[in-house]
């Protein structure tokens, strides 16, 4: 008797366990989004989920040139509101390959960093705090300066200190350190 209720709660155990697992997974599969081409696993870090989009390769060599690369893997929590090739293709021609250049590293950093918060900010996040501030709210960011986040229509706008507005075109990119939300124009720290 005690030998079956031992394998009873043994195989109770192994249910459990591979249930449990199978949830997760599920919950993992569900929380994966596609950008640029390429699944983002929320089990990945920031960096390792962004060299693998097709949509990124500007951002990825920008934040390589930077010596961010490491910054970004680590523990977090980060929020990167991340460009995309074409957001980098609307500043004016040049300006990329100028600022991928050794000696312009410090202003590069200066940009990238402008594109990121310290901590997990979701959307909905940014949106209570949105509401909370009568339509606007601004937040620090690892650079130092402010970014202003606001709503047109149902999308979430971020507008620098020039007055230079982007669009979240992707919100909710779960990674295991933090959150991206892809955007369709760089912001700009004053400089």
């Amino acid at each position: 008797m005690k030998t079956k209720t031992f394998i009873s709660t043994v195989s109770l155990a192994v249910a459990l366990l591979f249930g449990t697992s199978a949830v997760a997974q599920a919950k993992m599969e569900k929380d994966t989004k596609m950008v640029g081409g390429a699944e983002m696993y929320p089990s990945k870090d920031i960096i390792s989920n962004a060299v693998n989009s097709k949509e990124h390769t500007t951002l990825v060599a920008a934040v390589k040139a930077a010596e961010l690369v490491e910054t970004l893997q680590g523990d977090g929590p980060f929020t990167v509101f991340a460009p995309t090739n074409a957001a980098f293709d609307k500043l004016p021609e040049g300006t990329v390959a100028t600022l991928l250049k050794p000696e312009n590293k410090g202003k590069l950093q200066s940009i990238l960093t402008y594109h990121v918060l310290a901590g997990h900010f979701s959307g909905k996040d940014i949106m209570k705090a949105i509401k909370k501030g009568g339509g606007k709210a601004s937040f620090k960011t690892a650079n130092g300066a402010m970014i202003t986040a606001m709503m047109d229509g149902k999308t979430l706008v971020l507008k620098d200190n020039a007055g230079h507005t982007s669009m979240v075109t992707i919100a909710d990119v779960n990674q295991s350190n933090g959150v991206i939300h892809v955007i369709d124009t760089v912001v700009l720290p004053s400089m």
